[in-house]
């Protein structure tokens, strides 16, 4: 099979990143692991296991590596890699050096994360994931889901601005799926699962058609009175999801 632009691309990121700093290993998660993956609309997830901490003149000869290789490789412009030091890579809750949306900043890797590459990381170089990231703590992938809703999801539905705009619709809905299946019956799963899910939950048929289209298909343009409806509609479905959610943990 021939390789795709994203496989090349994966590929030359892999060695460009071992000769910017000591690399243990290169992995990919996300849609590139669960294989929901669409082409100049998915992220590029990836993890890099590195061997040593890396100081402030790495940091800025790995924003300097990011910065040309997107120069180069425009399909790169949705590439995001955190580096995790090898010695930490057991601390859940730890900073790691990340580059994202074309800065270089610090970030945990969350649980989730850590749960995709284990069940299904895609390994661009070094050993696989399950040989180097340890397992998760009983109930500590569950935590983090209820925490995220909770401290994250449900306080961002009391700011109505946030809705009119594609991204928070798009991640709202699918956030609050992806959250309700993994707690209800252990598993991850894609996005694609997640609209599915979405219609068995209720959820707004016009709104959950607009998301699929802007990832799998062509949206339809909206009016000014169109998305202000879509944001009113979407809001409130994730605030009752992420309610009714968390009072069944309590119950």
């Amino acid at each position: 099979m021939a390789a795709t632009q994203t496989d090349l691309v994966l590929k030359r990121f892999a060695s460009a990143v071992r000769q910017a700093v000591p690399t243990v290993a290169v992995w990919a998660h996300g849609s590139l692991a669960l294989g929901d993956f669409q082409p100049g609309r998915s992220d590029l997830d990836l993890i890099a296991i590195v061997e040593v901490p890396l100081d402030g003149k790495d940091k800025i000869r790995l924003a300097n590596m990011h910065q040309q290789f997107l120069e180069e490789e425009p399909a790169a412009a949705k590439l995001h890699c955190s580096y995790m030091v090898r010695a930490e890579i057991a601390e859940a809750g730890a900073d790691h050096v990340t580059w994202a949306h074309g800065t270089i900043f610090d970030r945990p890797v969350t649980p989730v994360t850590r749960q995709e590459l284990l069940e299904g990381g895609l390994t661009l170089y070094g050993p696989p994931p399950v040989e180097l990231l340890p397992p998760l703590l009983p109930g500590q992938l569950e935590d983090f889901i209820r925490r995220d809703l909770e401290e994250f999801w449900l306080p961002a539905t009391g700011r109505p601005l946030l809705w009119l705009r594609d991204i928070w619709v798009d991640l709202g809905l699918l956030v609050l799926a992806r959250a309700i299946v993994t707690l209800r019956d252990g598993r991850l799963i894609t996005k694609g699962e997640a609209l599915a899910e979405l219609r068995e939950l209720g959820a707004p048929a016009d709104v959950v058609r607009d998301i699929y289209d802007r990832r799998y298909s062509r949206p339809m343009p909206m009016s000014r009175w169109q998305r202000i409806r879509r944001a009113i509609r979407a809001r409130a479905f994730v605030r009752r999801g992420i309610k009714r959610t968390l009072a069944a943990k309590e119950s």
